[in-house]
């Protein structure tokens, strides 16, 4: 069946980097475009970064432009978001997304990230 598997979330300090990963498996993960939504407590689900299926074209929230690289190896069904100087703001459940026109789109567990001193 369709499975996402985020890892990489952890406590990390102000200003450090982490990199998420999510692993894919049971779909054509070439097919699908795939992005990174995050939910900080009280706060709504937000798009954080989508990247098109072969990778041509990505798009970010203003919140993270300059400081978020998302990725994807379709090679090893694995799309990645590499987040440096991280703000507390940035402090959430991090989710990887997968979509395709016409599909029902698929959603990982999440990986909780914490940016704290």
């Amino acid at each position: 069946q369709v499975q996402l598997v985020e890892s990489g979330g952890g406590l990390v300090q102000p200003g450090g980097s982490l990199r998420l990963s999510c692993a894919a498996s049971g779909f054509t993960f070439s097919s699908y475009v795939m992005s990174w939504y995050r939910q900080a407590p009280g706060k709504e689900r937000e798009l954080v970064a989508l990247i098109t299926r072969t990778g041509g074209w990505t798009n970010y929230a203003d919140s993270v432009k300059g400081r978020f690289t998302i990725s994807r190896d379709n090679g090893k069904n694995t799309v990645y978001l590499q987040m440096n100087s991280l703000k507390s703001e940035d402090t959430a459940v991090y989710y990887c997304k997968a979509t395709r026109t016409g599909g029902t789109p698929a959603w990982g567990q999440g990986t909780q990230v914490t940016v704290s001193s």
